[in-house]
Order: C-alpha cells, then structure tokens, then sequence
C-alpha cells in the first residue's frame, strides 16, 4: 500500500516528478532509498504525471515491492502538467498540511543521490538559517562535474555566451552566466533544479512554482524571486548528485536544435522579472553574439557546436517577433 499521508513529522519533503522515464525514476529511488536513514524525517512524493504509459502502476508496484511505502507516496495525475504543474501538486497539499515539512527538496527523475548528498544539504541549511535555497553539485556518472551554480543573466553575459570567444570571455569574466566549477560553498544567483532545497519559510515567501513556465527557466525564475524576498542562494558542492542530463525531458547536451517551450521560457522569464527594455536589450546582444559567431564559423571553418537553427530561433522567439506580453508557455512536446 502507498503511503498517500503525512503522518510522522516530515523534516525533509522530497518531490521528484516522473513523465514517460519510469526506469529511470525507479533507479532514483534505489539511490533515495539508500539515503533513508541519514536524516530523521525524510518522506519522498513521487508525482507521476500523466505519462498514459502505464507508469503509474509501475511506480507504484515498485515502490510497494522494494518495501518503499513507509516514506514514499505517489501521485498519479491524470494530464501532464510540467515540470512545474507537478511539482506543485505535491507542494501545494504539502504547504496546506498541519505539519509542514521544514525543507523540500526538487529532485529530477533522471538522477541518481550519492551517498550523504541530502544529509548534507540539510546539514547546511540546519546551520545557516539566513539561506533560503541550496544546491547540489550535479556530475556525470564517473564523477565529472557538470556546471550547476549560475549567475542571472544579462544583455552582457548573453553577448558573451552567444560569441565565444576568449577574448571577449576574459573582458567579460563577471558576466559570465556559468563560471567554472570550485570546490567550495558559496553564494549564487541561481543553482539547478534537478537537485535544489527549498526551506519552508522561503516559499511560504516565495510561493509555488510559477506553472506558466511548464519547465524550464522556473529554477531561475525561483532563485530570482526568493532572493527578492530577501532569501539568498547558495551552491554546496559537497552535496553530489549525478545528473544523466536531459533524460527526462528529450533535451540533452548534443547539439540538437531547441525546442520552442524552453525560448518561449527564456522570453517569459526576461520579461516577467525585468521588464520590456531589457528583454529586448537581451535579444539585441544574444542576436548580435550568434550572428557574430556564424560569420566567425564561416570565415574560419570552426566547428559550429551550437544547436542547428540557433541563430534563426532565437530571432523568431525573440520579443520582436513574438511581442512583449507575457505569456504562458506551451509545451507541445510533452503534451502531444
């Protein structure tokens, strides 16, 4: 039997949202359930959202046969609601409860927690009570880091990562949207969702996840907001989590072209935080980057490692072209 209830004291709420990768959501929990015992209080709520493959079951079976039940709980959803409509089903009823967690974690499906990776992020949070969010160290399977604690982005840092060029890069370094991996905590504007802790307080703050997102950017949008609240972030390398990047949304790190709901993203997370003008400052330098990276790549042969039609897409969602109202995404991807 599922645990469908918040019967003990819930110090840590784990959330991960499952949609069409139901293997792999099972091979996290075996690392979840590893980590079980390591922080008194942990309880995990898997949202299986709508997949309409049969996942619901198979979560299910699985966590009532590997004896799961007793801290896991699963929600099946009848339609997919995102990334961030799935996530919200479980905080919302979380946040309404009588005994609230004290810390949600979001944690993506295509993960796998490596030993003592919660513990720590509670450890850290449990010490600095003034810090609202924290994440994870995300790394490849063999241990290589993956860049996962970011700086907001600017007209600046998306001439520089549109361009690329080292030149430039060095002129640019505090623009710089992901700066290069280190070893030690510290503060960041935003860390990644696939392994982020939130504290009760903060999004008592903060709020749910804005679902106008559906994915994607709705991390950025949320270490934004927090921070607005007077909620800082923080990166804690220390907490390791691999991340088989992509897996469960079709996105990952070839060069494929973009899909339409994460520009649609871009666009709306530009113009919900910071208004028109700079929307479109951000369009003018990352246009003005891509274009000057296509002449470069035509003057000298190098290899163009940018998605296909990159240039083109980010002219056609750009809010010259798409507007400057702010707009719900649609995610026809995941929900055809």
């Amino acid at each position: 039997m599922v645990c469908t209830n918040w019967s003990h004291t819930v110090k840590l709420l784990v959330v991960i949202v499952n949609y069409r990768v139901t293997q792999l959501a099972i091979d996290c929990l075996h690392s979840v359930a590893k980590e079980i015992a390591s922080v008194p209080g942990i309880h995990v709520a898997v949202c299986e959202n709508g997949s309409g493959d049969g996942s619901a079951e198979l979560l299910r079976r699985a966590i009532d046969d590997n004896g799961w039940s007793s801290w896991c709980m699963l929600k099946a959803l009848d339609v997919n609601l995102g990334f961030t409509g799935g996530n919200n089903a479980i905080l919302r009823p979380a946040l309404e409860s009588a005994d609230k967690p004290e810390y949600f974690l979001l944690l993506n499906s295509d993960t796998i927690v490596r030993p003592n990776a919660f513990k720590t992020l509670v450890d850290f949070m449990d010490t600095n009570p003034q810090v609202g969010i924290a994440g994870s160290r995300l790394e490849d399977p063999d241990g290589t880091p993956q860049r996962s604690a970011f700086r907001f982005q600017t007209p600046l840092g998306e001439f520089e990562g549109s361009l690329k060029l080292g030149l430039v890069s060095k002129l640019l370094s505090r623009w710089v949207v992901a700066p290069p991996v280190v070893d030690h905590a510290f503060e960041t504007d935003w860390v990644s969702g696939a392994s982020m802790i939130v504290r009760r307080e903060t999004m008592e703050a903060t709020g749910l996840l804005d679902e106008g997102y559906f994915t994607y950017f709705d991390d950025i949008d949320y270490c934004f907001n927090a921070r607005k609240q007077g909620w800082p972030t923080w990166y804690v390398p220390a907490s390791r989590v691999v991340h088989l990047v992509g897996q469960s949304t079709g996105v990952n790190n070839k060069p494929k072209r973009l899909p339409s709901y994460l520009l649609e993203a871009r666009r709306r997370h530009f113009l919900k935080n910071h208004g028109a003008f700079y929307a479109a400052m951000v369009d003018i330098c990352r246009i003005a980057g891509l274009s000057l990276w296509r002449l470069r790549v035509i003057l000298t042969g190098k290899e163009d490692n940018t998605p296909p039609q990159h240039l083109f897409d980010s002219i056609r969602h750009s809010v010259f072209f798409k507007g400057f109202k702010v707009t719900d995404v649609k995610n026809p991807a995941l929900t055809s």
